[in-house]
């Protein structure tokens, strides 16, 4: 029985954090980033946005893992829909897949992608279902119109 699956995961996990943690030390000594508010919070929190949906853990994210992001967040798109959000991100290139630093642009830069804009909104809408969370209030007769 092959016990190394767990460990070589997560080893290989730690070494991609590694990998965008010195991405995001560029963006932090980067003059061009230096207005920005909270900018270490942000750029912990894409990091693990963006590890999230690394599927083939190989530092970037492809249209499968596009897909599953949108998925997740109840947004569900057609291919067509896909290529056209990730050309966006990378600046009308035709690649396959999202580099952490092309996504660190999207999220940080002054173009709106929709991508960005989607993953922005994300965390207002969590707040609002959060509170709608458990059961509902007992109604009693007086309740009612």
């Amino acid at each position: 029985m092959e016990t190394t699956g767990g460990k070589a995961y997560g080893l290989l996990k730690s070494q991609q954090e590694e990998k965008l943690n010195s991405i995001n030390e560029g963006f932090l000594s980067d003059p061009q980033y230096a207005e920005e508010e909270d900018l270490v919070a942000k750029l912990e929190m894409f990091k693990k946005k963006y590890m999230e949906f690394d599927l083939n853990d190989q530092g970037e994210i492809d249209i499968m893992g596009l897909k599953r992001m949108l998925e997740k967040l109840g947004l569900a798109k057609t291919h067509l829909e896909l290529k056209k959000m990730m050309s966006e991100v990378v600046g009308g290139t035709s690649k396959d897949t999202i580099s952490y630093h092309d996504f660190l642009n999207m999220m940080l830069g002054k173009r709106n992608a929709i991508l960005k804009l989607i993953l922005m909104f994300e965390g207002m809408g969590k707040d609002q279902q959060q509170k709608n969370a458990g059961p509902p209030c007992r109604k009693t007769f007086s309740d009612l119109p």
